[in-house]
């Protein structure tokens, strides 16, 4: 029982309670050691036992969520797993709760909570164990993020978007560019890489796992903090110097050729590896349309996504990037990158930023 991962569910909806519960209870090696209807109870029955996961809604009586979470990371720093309706109302106060370190988030939807739930049971129990291995430590500290859910289904490759195949033979060109792809703990991982880089680096693509309107609101942030423009790409944005491109929830991006310039193509399509958008649908694009003139970085994040859209790179002649353990919220994409032989270096997440200026200044 000592060994168990322990956790806590702090909602005011009894449904919720009642079948994240019921859906943990049938795991070996979890168990939900209390429930509260709001963060006050939750306060109390902390003092009696602390979990080493907290699964936190947003909008509660008497203490939201937020004001919650930052109080748990002052005072004993938890992993700490958002419960969330996308609502729109809502997607401002998720989005707060992800910058002040919940390590990732399971959307809910308004009506058929009770479905939905059992349905995603085993993401609701992988995001649980993932989790219980955070490394809170690495979150980097803004001065005073997200897994998104994806439902038990068959998990696709990138081929299910776009084919595989050697890179592409086409006008000869001197752009270069950098591919990043990130999951949990990239909110705050990617704040910390793109608030160092000056205006003259390289352009940047960039899969974030995070669901719809929530990709926006990120951008948003970081273009209000960065030197280099950063935006949620639109169709036919071209990728050029001082400017990142994060990929929008609830779709794929894909680099393009046009002529001697590059620019992404978002198009909906099935999920790969459970994802949407997908790392290695980037990564793969990249590696066949930019093959050598590419610069390729997975950092932290639950699962495998983008491992072998990075040796899809590595092989094409890009050079490769994989954030190490110590640094990750979660090692787990890095992990697998480096364990298929794609990443030429593995780094710290503070060098990425000057990796990043080195391979810019090797392009000019």
């Amino acid at each position: 029982m000592a060994d168990k991962i322990k956790v806590m569910i702090v909602d005011d909806s009894a449904l919720v309670r009642q079948v994240v519960s019921q859906v943990l209870a049938k795991e070996p090696g979890i168990e939900v050691i209390a429930t509260a209807s709001d963060p006050v109870f939750a306060v109390d029955k902390l003092r009696a036992c602390w979990p080493d996961v907290l699964i936190v809604d947003i909008e509660m009586p008497r203490m939201d969520g937020i004001s919650f979470l930052r109080k748990i990371m002052t005072e004993r720093p938890t992993p700490v797993i958002i419960c969330s309706s996308l609502a729109e109302s809502g997607a401002q106060a998720t989005f707060d709760a992800m910058a002040a370190g919940a390590v990732t988030i399971i959307t809910k939807p308004k009506a058929g909570l009770k479905s939905f739930l059992e349905d995603a049971s085993n993401d609701i129990v992988q995001a649980v164990r993932a989790a219980a291995r955070a490394n809170l430590r690495a979150l980097p500290r803004p001065g005073s993020n997200a897994a998104v859910n994806a439902l038990n289904r068959p998990k696709l490759t990138a081929d299910a978007v776009i084919a595989p195949g050697m890179p592409t033979a086409m006008a000869r060109t001197t752009e270069q560019l950098i591919a990043i792809g990130t999951s949990t703990g990239g909110t705050q991982a990617l704040e910390a890489v793109l608030t160092r880089l000056p205006a003259t680096c390289l352009g940047i693509v960039i899969v974030q796992h995070m669901p719809e309107k929530f990709t926006a609101m990120f951008a948003e942030r970081l273009n209000g903090l960065c030197d280099i423009e950063v935006r949620e790409a639109r169709n036919g944005d071209r990728v050029m110097p001082g400017r990142a491109l994060i990929a929008p929830g609830g779709r794929h991006m894909m680099l393009k050729r046009s002529g001697a310039q590059y620019q992404v193509e978002v198009v909906d399509g099935p999920l790969v590896n459970r994802h949407k958008p997908s790392v290695d649908v980037l990564f793969r694009s990249v590696a066949k349309f930019a093959g050598s003139n590419a610069l390729g970085i997975i950092m932290t994040g639950m699962g495998d996504d983008g491992a072998r859209g990075l040796k899809e790179m590595h092989d094409a002649g890009a050079r490769t990037v994989a954030q190490d353990e110590a640094s990750c919220v979660v090692f787990g994409m890095p992990k697998e990158a480096i364990k298929l032989g794609a990443a030429d270096q593995v780094m710290p997440l503070d060098k990425i930023p000057e990796a990043m200026m080195s391979y810019t200044r090797s392009a000019l």
